[in-house]
């Protein structure tokens, strides 16, 4: 029998439709995450080891400004989507209760899990995290260490060092690859630093920061240099007003001639970083590092190694090296540094 537009009564329409108010509420939603960043500020979100982010980590998510992210969390806020409280100086941001199964759901159609990599679909890397509940194991086991090693400092403290570290780690990760092992250097540098500043007293080894753009090239090729020249007669950091999200390729090879370091990572500034430093140093960054009296900052003016040739980097290298050298000198008089050149 032929059906007719009679037998179609708007009733049995409406009955596989949504309800007006739904779909208008839905809309909203879908509407707000129809830009590219405010999809990944939420997916940082919704991955927090302990559910939230601090709006200081979702701003290094994308070079904009930070008005521009708070308009972006404003329009996920309106839609229903997060919710916000602050703490101390930060707003922290976390999934609406009601909508972490809808954003579960999204995330999961839509954006690449750590088993998506791009090692391809269904493939791993060799240590990254499988799912919250590994991530959550793992960051536990460090702040667990961490608490041991340094005993001076609160164990509520450390945890929520190692999450925040996680975090502003992951919303730069291309691969998650290594994620897990270069949380736990990340966070024991900055507890060391914390422990550090509380202690000024207490005998303590030169300390110098590095701080350019991306901690990719420059402050890279420095830190390094100094581990060369002094290993543990100075402690050494460096770190990024925006990092990348690895060492430039050409910089790589320089820093690895140098020796093995866990540290040859890009790492945001941090102002704990900054109070436990003797001596600060730029290098084509601006006016990025917090001021603290008692601390000697210098501006290197080196070129920038992303936008050089071979010999180009070569020479920064150089200029690097005799710069590092000078400040060795007058840190630690008495190292023996090797003749130029060799």
């Amino acid at each position: 029998m032929t059906s007719t537009a009679a037998d179609c009564s708007v009733g049995n329409i409406e009955a596989h439709s949504i309800d007006a108010a739904r779909a208008a509420q839905a809309a909203t939603i879908l509407k707000a995450l129809a830009d590219p960043l405010r999809l990944r500020m939420l997916a940082v979100i919704a991955s927090a080891p302990d559910g939230e982010v601090c709006v200081c980590d979702l701003s290094s998510l994308a070079q904009v400004s930070d008005p521009t992210v708070s308009y972006h969390l404003k329009a996920l806020r309106t839609a229903g989507l997060v919710l916000s409280h602050r703490r101390g100086t930060w707003v922290y941001y976390r999934v609406d209760p009601q909508m972490k199964d809808a954003v579960e759901a999204l995330l999961q159609a839509f954006v690449a899990t750590p088993q998506k990599t791009e090692h391809g679909a269904g493939g791993h890397d060799a240590d990254a995290p499988h799912g919250l509940d590994h991530v959550e194991r793992a960051l536990e086991s460090i702040a667990n260490d961490l608490a041991h090693a340094l005993p001076e400092l609160e164990p509520a403290l450390v945890t929520r060092t190692v999450q925040e570290s996680y975090t502003s780690l992951l919303s730069r990760a291309k691969v998650r690859q290594h994620l897990i092992p270069l949380t736990r250097q990340f966070a024991r540098q900055r507890l060391q630093d914390v422990a550090k500043a509380r202690t000024p007293d207490r005998g303590h080894v030169p300390q110098v920061l590095f701080v350019c753009v991306q901690n990719a090239g420059r402050s890279q090729l420095a830190a390094a240099l100094v581990r060369h020249y002094a290993g543990e007669r100075v402690t050494v950091r460096s770190a990024g007003s925006m990092p990348a999200t690895d060492v430039h390729d050409n910089v790589a090879p320089l820093v690895a001639e140098l020796g093995p370091t866990a540290d040859a990572f890009p790492k945001p500034l941090t102002d704990d970083a900054v109070r436990a430093s003797d001596v600060v140093i730029t290098m084509g960054c601006g006016d990025v590092c917090p001021v603290y009296p008692g601390k000697r900052y210098e501006d290197w003016r080196v070129g920038d190694p992303a936008l050089a040739s071979q010999d180009g980097v070569r020479a920064i290298r150089d200029d690097i090296d005799a710069r590092v050298r000078h400040l060795l000198s007058e840190l630690v008089p008495d190292l023996d540094l090797p003749a130029e050149g060799a």
